[in-house]
Order: C-alpha cells, then structure tokens, then sequence
C-alpha cells in the first residue's frame, strides 16, 4: 500500500511538473524568427534576346520593418540585393522601390525610410535562349517597435527561361 502512495505522489509530482511546463510556455513570449524576411521564388518567363525586367518579390514579417535601399541616415543598414553574374544573361542595375516614411511615437519628428509587408525588387535584364539561374543575397536589417536587430542575409535565387 505504502508503495502505491508513493508511486501515486512521484506520477502525480511529475504531472504537475509537466503541467507546470505547459503553463510556463504558454506564457513565454514567442521566439524572434530567425529570418525577418521571405522571399517568394517564382520562375519567369522573359524574351530571348529583349531586355525584360524580372521581379523578385519580398515579405516582411508582420510587426517589423527593414531600412530601404536609401535609408535616411547613413547610420542605417541599407536593404541591398546583390546578385552573381550568370551565364548567358546580362543584369543591369537592380531597381528598389521607394520606402514608405516611418516614425517613432519617442521621436516622432525624425522619419525613417523603409520597406514593410509586400516589396518588389526589379532586375532589368536580357538573356540568351534557354534556362537560366540566378543567385544572390538580400541583405537587411530588421527593426520592430523597440529595437533594431543584427543584420540578415537572406540566399535569393531566381530561375528564369528565355524563350
């Protein structure tokens, strides 16, 4: 008997421990994501030969925003999108779509340039007949409401096929 009490009260301690485990993560605040922006890959199509532009479509994670390519202090860590040459298709420069001014509620008169939710970066090319891949990386630095993090890379790769 004395052994059933004993057993009852370690199975009931390690219930209540595994319950108190389940309270404890229910009132942790959730994990930083580890990347604060996604890319969309999709494959495009563009004609063999004529300049086409390629758009390359970005996501910021809700709650956060990333300086723009053209960030109002150069203090700030700029959004850069930086590609590697590809066989048989010329790049020219890539074209970054205009921030959206941003502010502070503790300083609200300084304005910040930057990119939040959707945003597509443009690629003028022109490319030879065939499959092609082109691979690069987006560098960013994200920010919330109270702090800005450590700069991310994000791999970017881009498959496009001239016809």
């Amino acid at each position: 008997m004395r052994a059933a009490v004993v057993a009852g009260l370690m199975l009931g301690s390690g219930l209540a421990s595994t319950m108190g485990a389940q309270q404890e993560s229910l009132t942790t605040p959730p994990a930083k994501p580890k990347q604060y922006v996604s890319y969309a890959a999709e494959e495009q199509v563009v004609k063999a030969g004529k300049k086409a532009v390629v758009e390359l479509r970005f996501r910021v994670t809700d709650g956060f925003h990333v300086n723009s390519h053209t960030p109002k202090s150069e203090l700030l860590i700029p959004t850069n999108l930086t590609l590697q040459p590809a066989a048989g298709v010329k790049a020219e420069a890539i074209e970054y779509p205009a921030g959206t001014e941003y502010s502070f509620s503790f300083e609200p008169k300084e304005k910040l340039d930057v990119y939040s939710g959707a945003f597509t970066v443009k690629l003028p090319v022109v490319a030879e007949a065939g499959s092609h891949t082109v691979s690069g990386v987006l560098r960013y630095q994200a920010c919330d409401n109270a702090a800005c993090y450590p700069p991310k890379s994000l791999p970017v790769e881009v498959v496009l096929t001239a016809k």
